[in-house]
């Protein structure tokens, strides 16, 4: 045969066989400092979900960037001006949040850090899920430092760092191009200066249309030349309605220990809630969680009745501590709770240091940070899960501290 007909052949097999059509993810690109692009609002929508962003005005929100993901069955805000923090969550009758006194989103422009003694942090706090950090995270106070010149100076700290109230460089959407088309929402936040830190931290919260459970995926990175210290605090608060009298959070736990004396008192009951109670003083519960033979950990709060819950799930090689910090104040004061996986405890960073609690990053050197968080929405799921967190639990007694740490 002449060789025209083996080439229209073989055209005609490649023309009709099978092909697997590979895809680029979409990356829509909604702010960029680098590229000095900022969209005010923007839509994108698929098949059951969509993404909005809008800016808020009026008052202290003016400016405030607010980003929407509804995947079918939840919505959830973020807030790029104020470090990628998660305002809410919302699903049917769940909602991850809370009440705070402080009502609108704040723009960190107006947040004084230094004010009240280093507690000026509290006039913009009222998100689900504030990052601590990332040069220090907890209390405030004095600690050391060494300059530029070698010397040991002083420095005073404010409460849970700075990373909260940074606005983020560049925010953007990608949708995966693969089956189930996982929604991701990135920003990158830096945390930087001449003669100190030089940290930036790429965040990642992402979700798959139709399900109740997403992802929060980060990593911190050293840009410097030297070796740097860090801290994180995933602050994760719940108010109504799965925070209420008899609402309660079920944990493997290894150890835990109350943070003061005030707290000690109560360690008995750390895991349990009362109904709001006018002039209530916060307590604050230390946990080491045990994990799996993966080192994965679960916390999860249920309702009083049982039949609503969120689970949260984490490795304890990235954040091996977990604090419960316990504020059922009357509903106006702020009625809520804290569930907070950690590279450490809220303690100021001296006594962190002192600890051994305070991770370095080498230059150059990145850790990277995973959270899954599920809702659970009947007294079957709930029980499916508390039953994962007995199983990690197994027979292991936890060791209950009824002190405060020496330090």
């Amino acid at each position: 045969m002449k060789p025209q007909f083996w080439l229209s052949a073989f055209l005609l097999v490649l023309l009709f066989m099978p092909r697997t059509v590979v895809r680029a993810d979409q990356r829509y690109v909604i702010t960029s400092a680098k590229d000095n692009v900022h969209q005010d609002t923007w839509t994108l929508s698929g098949e059951n979900w969509s993404v909005s962003k809008r800016t808020l005005h009026g008052g202290k929100q003016d400016g405030v960037d607010l980003i929407t993901i509804d995947n079918g069955v939840m919505q959830i805000d973020v807030i790029p001006t104020r470090g990628m923090n998660v305002y809410e969550v919302r699903s049917g009758d769940i909602r991850l949040g809370w009440d705070s006194p402080v009502d609108e989103i704040v723009h960190p422009a107006l947040i004084d850090l230094e004010s009240r003694g280093g507690l000026g942090w509290l006039e913009g706090f009222n998100e689900w899920m504030v990052r601590c950090g990332l040069e220090f995270a907890g209390h405030p106070g004095t600690d050391e430092f060494v300059t530029n010149t070698g010397d040991t100076a002083t420095m005073e700290l404010t409460l849970h760092g700075k990373i909260g109230n940074i606005p983020a460089s560049e925010v953007e959407v990608v949708v995966d191009s693969n089956r189930p088309g996982r929604i991701r929402l990135r920003g990158v936040v830096y945390e930087k200066l001449f003669n100190g830190p030089k940290l930036k931290l790429v965040t990642e919260l992402s979700v798959v249309p139709g399900e109740s459970t997403f992802r929060i995926d980060d990593t911190i990175e050293n840009q410097g030349g030297q070796q740097q210290e860090f801290q994180i605090i995933y602050h994760a608060n719940f108010g109504a309605p799965l925070l209420g009298k008899d609402a309660k959070v079920h944990a493997a736990v290894k150890s835990v220990a109350p943070m003061n004396d005030h707290a000690a008192g109560e360690i008995d009951t750390y895991a349990t809630y009362d109904e709001p109670t006018t002039g209530f003083a916060e307590q604050v519960y230390l946990v080491e969680p045990s994990a799996d033979e993966n080192g994965k950990t679960i916390a999860v709060l249920q309702n009083a009745n049982g039949d609503r819950a969120a689970s949260m799930q984490w490795t304890v090689d990235q954040l091996p501590y977990l604090t419960l910090w316990k504020n059922t104040a009357a509903t106006q004061d702020g009625y809520v709770t804290g569930i907070e996986p950690a590279t450490g405890y809220p303690f100021n960073r001296k006594v962190e240091r002192q600890a051994g609690r305070v991770p370095k990053l080498d230059a150059g050197q990145s850790r990277r940070f995973t959270l899954d968080f599920t809702l659970h929405r009947n007294k079957e799921d709930v029980d499916a899960m508390i039953q994962k967190v007995k199983a990690i639990q197994a027979d292991h007694q936890p060791i209950v501290r009824r002190t405060p740490p020496a330090n």
